[in-house]
């Protein structure tokens, strides 16, 4: 059974939008749940799971974007083991947007890849078609800047894990913080 201690080359992929949806869910981290946070308004849908990898915070103030290829689709809220095996670089209205491209560990179908050059060129192909033209009828552009290997999917994933951890040693100072205020306050009235 994998594990995040094998992170970054084995990921936990939380899954929002499974394949074949043109519902947008997103995760809400204050209310720890999946929202519908629109439906496409172009004719498309989603050609593979797509969520975010736990442990992560990207540029954009969400966690790591994350496709997974898996023979069939899963949930939202599925949580699954995956190797990242390239990344989609784009920028989109909030500027730079990396999507890391993995396959489920779980399935024999894809569990063999370790690389791009093993995924199908049409399926990249589709992939960036997607991106392409999924947010054209809400005017709104997307810029591909093609894909690049494990290397750098590595080494965005080791970047976007520190700022993750940054963050939450941030979010347990202020709690400890507020925390010794309000037993000084307590104190204070005793």
């Amino acid at each position: 059974m994998p594990s995040s201690k094998a992170f970054p080359a084995v990921i936990e992929v939380v899954v929002e939008i499974p394949a074949g949806s043109r519902n947008k869910y997103e995760f809400d981290e204050v209310a720890r749940v999946i929202r519908l946070d629109r439906v496409l308004s172009s004719a498309v849908y989603y050609n593979f799971d797509y969520g975010f990898i736990e442990g992560t915070r990207a540029d954009d103030g969400d966690h790591t974007d994350a496709m997974l290829l898996i023979d069939e689709r899963t949930f939202p809220g599925c949580h699954v083991w995956a190797r990242p095996v390239g990344v989609l670089r784009m920028a989109d209205e909030k500027g730079v947007d990396f999507k890391v491209l993995c396959v489920a560990l779980a399935d024999p179908l894809y569990a063999h890849i370790e690389a791009l050059r093993q995924v199908s060129p049409h399926k990249l192909l589709e992939i960036e078609q997607f991106f392409q033209t999924y947010k054209n009828l809400e005017d709104k552009s997307v810029e591909i800047d093609g894909w690049a290997g494990v290397a750098e999917t590595l080494e965005i994933l080791r970047t976007d894990r520190q700022r993750w951890l940054t963050e939450r040693a941030a979010l347990a100072e202020q709690a400890a913080l507020a925390e010794q205020a309000t037993q000084g306050d307590e104190a204070e009235r005793t």
